[in-house]
């Protein structure tokens, strides 16, 4: 990497409804600022709630992995080193934080799932798990009894249901377990993390490790979970569907997932 004058040396996004497009497609116009960006030396890190697994392929689509950069999974609970191919860092819920969420889950009358050996575990169906399948590609696997079954930590759970109802959730799912890292990715999914885990906290371990101030980071998002890595970064940007409430805790609102608002990012405050 070079180019050591530049203002910004590092862009951090957000993959789902901000990086791809609603067809889960890196468009070809983002895919072309993208690569100009790390031709001129900044590191893009991708960062998702996605398990690692379901976002490996578009870093190396990008050629994230051959620019030396990092990949952000789970909400931040997994920083990966795309150049060496192992974990940086991962932080995971204990099998009782588990359990705990899973009480809390069937007493608040939500979907449950987490993720063991890169496969969903639920104890039930639903067309939100199902779209989190499609999504991530990873096989869904129902359980008789989810606590019997998951009996090691993992990275996260995932809350789901109807977002109207699901939203009136995080509140309380906040108050009850202040231990946890509470935050929506989608309307229909609540994330439930390790405390002092999220994608803010990430990007500041990747920007030590590259020794890349918070001013020279550009972090751009569409939802909750991106909110303390859009608040961290010296520019924080939302694309234009954003979540309508977190509007107003960007420093600057560009097109759409659909319309190129990642490609637009790099020709504004990188290319120009």
């Amino acid at each position: 990497m070079k180019n050591k004058t530049m203002k910004y040396k590092m862009l951090v996004v957000d993959m789902d409804d901000t990086l791809l497009t609603d067809d889960h497609e890196i468009s070809n116009e983002n895919k072309e600022m993208l690569l100009k960006a790390q031709e001129m030396g900044v590191y893009v890190v991708l960062a998702s709630g996605r398990p690692t697994s379901a976002m490996i392929e578009y870093a190396k689509e990008l050629q994230c992995d051959v620019n030396n950069s990092y990949m952000i999974s789970f909400n931040g609970s997994t920083i990966t080193d795309l150049k060496e191919d192992e974990v940086l860092f991962e932080h995971s819920l204990t099998k009782e934080q588990i359990h705990s969420i899973y009480d809390f889950s069937k007493e608040n009358n939500t979907h449950i799932i987490t993720y063991l050996d890169g496969k969903i575990i639920s104890e039930t169906s639903s067309e939100y798990i199902d779209i989190e399948s499609t999504i991530t590609g990873l096989e869904h696997i129902i359980v008789p009894s989810f606590k019997n079954f998951v009996t090691t930590s993992a990275v996260k759970c995932l809350l789901l249901e109807e977002p109207t109802y699901l939203k009136t959730v995080e509140p309380i799912l906040k108050n009850a377990m202040p231990d946890l890292s509470v935050c929506m990715s989608k309307p229909f999914f609540l994330e439930a993390a390790p405390n002092g885990v999220d994608k803010g906290a990430a990007v500041q371990i990747v920007a030590e490790k590259l020794n890349i101030h918070q001013s020279e980071i550009i972090a751009i998002g569409n939802a909750g979970n991106d909110l303390t890595m859009v608040q961290y970064a010296g520019l924080g940007v939302w694309v234009d569907n954003v979540d309508a409430e977190l509007r107003e805790f960007g420093d600057v609102v560009v097109a759409s997932n659909n319309d190129h608002g990642v490609a637009e990012v790099v020709r504004r405050f990188i290319l120009g």
